[in-house]
């Protein structure tokens, strides 16, 4: 099936590894241009010679999403290399898990920054692009933690704010043929989930809570980003897909 994303440019942020990673090779296999942006700059360049080794087009730069000079340097290197930007995925995230009673005022601002400021700064330094070719998907990366998870008042508050920007930006772009939708994952087994100490308890606990028992990969995250930011998703705006094998709450 065409997704009518043949020389598309994409951004994706926190793309190094994990979900991110597997975005950016999903819409790369279906012929997008994309630009592999992650703080792990070392590890962002490596995946892109990975899939440019696959045949594919990608080039890797690393980058603090909430720092403005990075993001425009992304921007630019879009620009540069491959003509424009078409899409945007924002994908970039951390957790600094703890009872509200024992967060720092820093592990707040610094997962709601990365998360909402990073989200802002790259959409904000996209968008004419999408403006100037009358065409645009933002896809954002939320999680089903907007319901809410214990010990994760910060990581939660930043995933449910990206929701009312992504509702924002499709009432504000859909003029321009640029649509804004957000995928929510469950529970995904990444190399950061995994080496989490917990990891088998959560994963068990997750398999139990879901309606399909298993855990996310993050090819099935991938699948629903690159749909949305395909042609098959040109009427679908402001909204939130969710991905979690059925688990809500």
């Amino acid at each position: 099936m065409d997704m009518g994303l043949n020389g598309k440019v994409a951004i994706v942020t926190g793309a190094a590894r994990g979900i991110g990673a597997g975005i950016a090779r999903s819409l790369a296999e279906e012929g997008a241009c994309v630009v592999i942006s992650d703080i792990n700059a070392e590890g962002a360049v490596a995946t892109a010679r990975a899939l440019s080794d696959a045949g594919l087009a990608a080039v890797g730069i690393g980058g603090d999403v909430t720092n403005v000079d990075d993001v425009e340097a992304a921007v630019s290197l879009a620009g540069d290399t491959f003509g424009s930007v078409d899409i945007v995925v924002n994908n970039a995230a951390l957790t600094r898990d703890g009872f509200l009673t024992r967060m720092s005022e820093e592990d707040f601002d610094l997962v709601t920054g990365i998360i909402l400021k990073g989200a802002f700064l790259l959409t904000r330094a996209a968008v004419p692009h999408m403006i100037a070719n009358q065409w645009g998907r933002i896809v954002n990366v939320a999680s089903r933690a907007i319901y809410g998870n214990v010990g994760q008042a910060n990581y939660a508050a930043g995933k449910a704010g990206l929701i009312g920007f992504t509702k924002a930006m499709a009432l504000e772009q859909g003029r321009y043929n640029i649509t804004a939708n957000a995928v929510a994952p469950g529970f995904t087994e990444t190399e950061m989930t995994t080496a989490h100490p917990n990891f088998e308890k959560i994963r068990e606990a997750a398999i139990r809570g879901n309606a399909v028992p298993r855990v996310g990969q993050p090819e099935d995250i991938a699948a629903a980003v690159t749909f949305l930011a395909s042609e098959h998703g040109r009427y679908i705006t402001g909204e939130t897909l969710h991905v979690t094998g059925g688990r809500y709450g």
